[in-house]
């Protein structure tokens, strides 16, 4: 759970927590191998979530089981060396 207590601080995320990214691709790439290559053997799931207008790009809201900050951030930055665009 996130708590926002004051909007100059960092929030503060109780862990181990199942944590969303939406993550964008290319149509072309196969998905479901880049998360199993970046995630292994960890606890995720995911869904299609939307395509561009013309289906060059389709996002996906991809739910991840993370231990730490540190482990969270490290998922983004895989998936962002991955991906399109990472939120």
């Amino acid at each position: 759970m996130v708590n926002l207590c004051d909007l100059k601080k960092e929030p503060k995320i109780n862990y181990p927590i199942f944590w969303d990214y939406k993550v964008i691709f290319e149509a072309h790439i196969q998905v479901d191998q880049v998360f199993k290559a970046i995630l292994g053997q960890r606890e995720y799931k995911f869904k299609h979530a939307n395509s561009s207008v013309n289906g060059k790009y389709q996002s996906y809201l991809l739910s991840v089981y993370v231990d730490s900050k540190k482990d969270r951030l490290d998922i983004f930055e895989k998936l962002k060396s991955n991906s399109k665009f990472v939120l």
